[in-house]
């Protein structure tokens, strides 16, 4: 009972800017493939389980170390578009990062069904037929409308010994770089660690109404 009180927890949002942040939004140029079985959306390194089944309608992607980042990439949104014209359809998709893959190959996997959104009109299957596809990619800010950011407590948690929890729904174009909680109206704010994946934890978490304390790299 007591781990609801979480969701009435206050928010302290600060921003830094890294050095990188303005090719945040360049385009870039690499391949992408697809998952054979629809189960692997649910079993991705951020720990999303069935979340990521729903997110955007399950357009969810793997992606390669470069954008996973360890966890860091972690609900990051891009919009990829298949270069083939003669196949594929100019606007592309979006998806959600939910996963790590260590595919050499590629800097994203897509379910099967995601896969073929990029393909023109009656043109998924052929699509499908290739396998791997050359892409242009970049990183857009996500957008939920009627959604806020949700503090969810992850499965791993054992209250009030231990406390994880990960973040849905983080709207615009950032990533979640510390994560700090205190008992509400005090100000001992003690550090969490990145689990894995989108999910932060810590050992014997302060008891009662908690506030969390976000710092967040801004593009």
């Amino acid at each position: 009972m007591e781990l609801k009180i979480l969701c009435c927890a206050g928010w302290i949002l600060m921003f830094i800017f890294p050095p990188v942040f303005c090719c945040d939004r360049c385009l870039h140029k690499s391949k992408v493939s697809y998952y054979s079985s629809s189960e692997a959306v649910n079993v991705g390194a951020c720990g999303y389980e069935s979340f990521a089944s729903t997110v955007k309608n399950g357009d969810v992607a793997a992606a390669s170390a470069k954008i996973y980042r360890e966890g860091v990439g972690c609900g990051g949104c891009y919009q990829i578009r298949c270069t083939d014209p003669k196949i594929c359809s100019k606007s592309g998709i979006k998806v959600v990062v939910s996963d790590f893959t260590q595919n050499n190959q590629t800097d994203f996997v897509l379910p099967s069904r995601t896969f073929s959104k990029m393909a023109q009109p009656k043109k998924s299957s052929k699509l499908l037929k290739m396998g791997i596809v050359d892409i242009e990619y970049k990183r857009i800010p996500c957008e939920y409308p009627g959604q806020n950011m949700t503090v969810k407590i992850d499965k791993i948690s054992n209250y009030p010994y231990f406390l994880a929890v990960q973040f849905l729904y983080q709207g615009g174009q950032t990533d979640i770089v510390l994560v700090d909680v205190a008992q509400a109206g005090s100000s001992n704010w003690k550090y969490m660690t990145r689990n894995h994946g989108a999910v932060w934890s810590m050992q014997q978490p302060p008891m009662g109404p908690l506030s969390l304390r976000l710092l967040v790299t801004s593009g």
